[in-house]
């Protein structure tokens, strides 16, 4: 899949660049998924746990400013207000930092890998 994002940065070097981000600020449980088969808007969904409004928020702000520093802009950003789920979209990459009760409420591992949801 081509980059969508403008930014020479390799998928891979792109996936580094936010994983590195992500435990430079102690986020948790971080998980990388190809969706190239499932997506064509993305290549990788990176999820990643917060311990709370404030560290979520802090772990998606160096996941932006990371990229930034790298020369990419991200496409959007979601959810900083109340740092419950904060959503980064780096076009092929896209980061969702949460809370551990909102990752297990919606499962998106789940939901990307192609495992069943329990419907409980």
């Amino acid at each position: 899949m081509s980059s969508n994002t403008g930014s020479e940065l390799s998928l891979e070097n792109l996936e580094g660049l936010v994983i590195n981000a992500l435990e430079d600020l102690k986020a948790k449980e971080i998980v990388s998924i190809d969706t190239a088969g499932v997506s064509s808007v993305m290549s990788r969904v990176i999820i990643a746990s917060g311990s709370s409004n404030r560290h979520t928020k802090a772990v998606a702000n160096s996941v932006i400013m990371s990229s930034k520093e790298a020369g990419l802009q991200p496409l959007g950003v979601e959810g900083q207000a109340n740092g419950e789920w904060v959503l980064v979209d780096l076009g092929d990459v896209v980061v969702h930092v949460m809370q551990q009760e909102t990752r297990e409420f919606y499962e998106l591992e789940k939901l990307w890998s192609g495992q069943e949801i329990d419907d409980e």
